[in-house]
């Protein structure tokens, strides 16, 4: 049996104002080859398959179209479990008709930890997949009015340790073959290396839990959430696949991959991970005006032919005008998303920040959080609580 493991897909994600749909369409249709070509039993997506709540129709018609399609192909059974970028009940809404396709969906933590629990039985060889979605808080953990903060900062890892052993014992009731058991998850591991385009679930302490936290009932761990494929903790069995498409200029400098499981003989005997194509080239450039003019030439597209995309860091004491930057740019056939320079006023206020900044889409949350509180004087290195409560409020703006 092989299993392929993958993430954070971002349908409908744009960088900088601009649609990714079509790279988003390359990296679907390779999949699908690829599940085909590789013979590829089993897919698993741990999460974020939607880059917002909210999805244009847009997005979901090439969420449903890919699904029908890979009733085509050699996969024989899917499972996706919701991320913190998901709609649970956008996720959930058809489960019941997708499960006619063997497709299970777990949009959110079910009442009933049985509801997150897959037996897989493919040619003899079968796999339990234990399927936690997202774990929100108010899901898995229950408010106590007047509770301090560093209760509730315990109180939700204590949650979440437990959901996964609630879920871990489930699996050891039903194994009674001894087959593997691969649990899905989709949160920030102690240790995890992030991007740009990644927001953690919570900063600071709360929700923090490392691979040995894990019940080591599992024999390996799909994880979502960051967008660098990466092993946690030293072990090889608690994996990021990471996103398959770039979502950041901070993401252009490592390969973007899935992970392929092999089971034979009740065992996993192989985790192999293989490079995803760059269906669209990123370029990062660093100097002067004329430093980075020198290197346009450089700057061209793939097979695929989509028009590369250029971010651009001046090294240049003060702010200078773009003009001949944005002028000589337009004899060749990239675009230039965004220019910045590289030593900025150390002191930069809200106002200021705000003035220059074309889109206050560009600015994250945190971002601006951590601004203002410079500006007031409020140090959160000594004062990290301050963090961990201003996170607390923007996810559960985000969730409402």
């Amino acid at each position: 049996m092989k299993i392929l493991h993958t993430a954070d897909w971002h349908l409908g994600h744009r960088l900088h104002e601009n649609s990714q749909f079509e790279e988003q369409t390359l990296f679907l249709k390779w999949i699908e080859n690829y599940i085909n070509e590789e013979k590829i039993d089993v897919l698993l997506i741990s999460g974020d398959i939607f880059d917002s709540g909210s999805p244009s129709n847009q997005s979901m018609k090439m969420y449903y179209n890919f699904l029908i399609k890979l009733k085509t192909t050699t996969c024989k059974f899917i499972v996706i479990t919701g991320g913190n970028h998901d709609s649970a009940g956008i996720l959930n809404a058809p489960k019941e008709l997708l499960e006619v396709l063997s497709i299970k969906v777990v949009g959110k933590a079910t009442e009933n930890i049985v509801d997150e629990i897959f037996e897989i039985d493919i040619d003899n060889e079968k796999v339990i997949i234990a399927a936690v979605p997202y774990l929100r808080d108010g899901d898995i953990r229950r408010a106590v009015a007047g509770e301090s903060f560093e209760d509730l900062t315990d109180k939700y890892k204590t949650a979440l340790i437990n959901h996964y052993q609630l879920a871990a014992e489930q699996c050891k009731l039903i194994n009674t073959k001894k087959v593997p058991v691969i649990a899905m998850g989709h949160l920030f591991a102690v240790g995890g290396t992030i991007s740009d385009s990644e927001q953690n679930i919570y900063v600071g302490t709360l929700g923090h839990i490392g691979a040995a936290d894990f019940p080591t009932y599992f024999d390996y761990i799909a994880l979502g959430h960051l967008h660098r494929p990466q092993i946690i903790g030293g072990n090889e069995k608690v994996r990021y696949s990471g996103s398959p498409n770039i979502l950041s200029f901070s993401e252009v400098n490592y390969d973007k991959k899935i992970l392929v499981l092999t089971v034979e003989e009740s065992k996993i005997t192989t985790i192999k991970d293989v490079v995803v194509p760059c269906f669209r080239n990123f370029y990062c450039l660093n100097g002067t005006v004329s430093e980075c003019i020198e290197k346009f030439p450089d700057l061209i597209s793939n097979a695929h032919e989509l028009t590369p995309w250029v971010e651009i860091i001046l090294n240049e004491n003060h702010t200078i005008n773009t003009n001949a930057l944005k002028k000589e740019a337009e004899k060749y056939s990239f675009e230039i998303l965004k220019t910045s320079l590289k030593k900025q006023q150390t002191n930069i206020g809200i106002e200021e920040l705000l003035k220059n900044t074309k889109s206050i889409k560009e600015l994250l949350p945190t971002e601006v959080f951590k601004l203002k509180c410079k500006e007031m004087g409020v140090n959160l290195s000594e004062k990290p609580k301050v963090s961990d409560a201003f996170n607390e409020i923007l996810q559960t703006v985000k969730n409402q």
